[in-house]
């Protein structure tokens, strides 16, 4: 993506000054909504860590989530080859659209079943559910979690020794699964873990 300079953009190609924004979802890269901002709302958005647009029919500056509280959490912006209009990837607090959907165009933002599972694994982390394998599992302290996973990741090279393709498989599940886990218990994401085989491959 090319890399935002402010200075460069072009307000000046629209009459009201305002130019379109695309908001994308960080993880899942599902396209969330479109607004339009000046250069306050994007000075705004970087000060606040709260995406803001300008609203045409306010007429003033708006962050998205200020009446739902479903926020978007700013992460980048970069702006098009024209430079008169953005890209803004952020994570979403809920639903976006103000019809209750996740997306404007009436998607659901689930991204890749493995995002979908971590941001499951991780509400269960911050909002615990003593119905939950996971909630039990995170309360039991981070040693436990890495117990599993070296537990997980030996009776996955046991099965890998045999030709049985549905006890391997659910082996490497129940691996990604716990592994998933141990991640979120740290604090990291997937996401990071991509950061880093990212700038191995640069």
């Amino acid at each position: 993506m090319n890399e935002l300079n402010l200075d460069q953009l072009a307000f000046e190609k629209s009459p009201d000054g305002l130019i379109p924004a695309i908001v994308q979802d960080a993880n899942t890269r599902v396209v969330l909504m479109q607004g339009y901002v000046n250069r306050a709302a994007i000075d705004k958005t970087i000060a606040s860590g709260l995406v803001t647009f300008y609203s045409r029919s306010k007429d003033r500056l708006w962050t998205k989530g200020e009446t739902s509280r479903n926020y978007l959490h700013y992460v980048s912006m970069a702006a098009d080859c024209d430079n008169d209009s953005i890209l803004i990837q952020a994570k979403p607090n809920g639903p976006v659209c103000h019809t209750g959907k996740d997306t404007c165009w009436g998607e659901t933002n689930q991204g890749e079943f493995l995002d979908h599972l971590e941001r499951t694994i991780q509400d269960r982390r911050d909002n615990p559910n003593e119905k939950s394998y996971t909630s039990q599992l995170l309360a039991r302290g981070i040693n436990k979690v890495a117990q599993k996973v070296g537990e997980e990741a030996v009776e996955l090279v046991i099965e890998a020794k045999d030709d049985d393709k549905d006890l391997f498989l659910g082996e490497a599940a129940d691996l990604m699964y716990h592994y998933l886990v141990l991640l979120a218990a740290k604090g990291y994401s997937l996401e990071d873990v991509r950061e880093v085989l990212r700038s191995r491959h640069q």
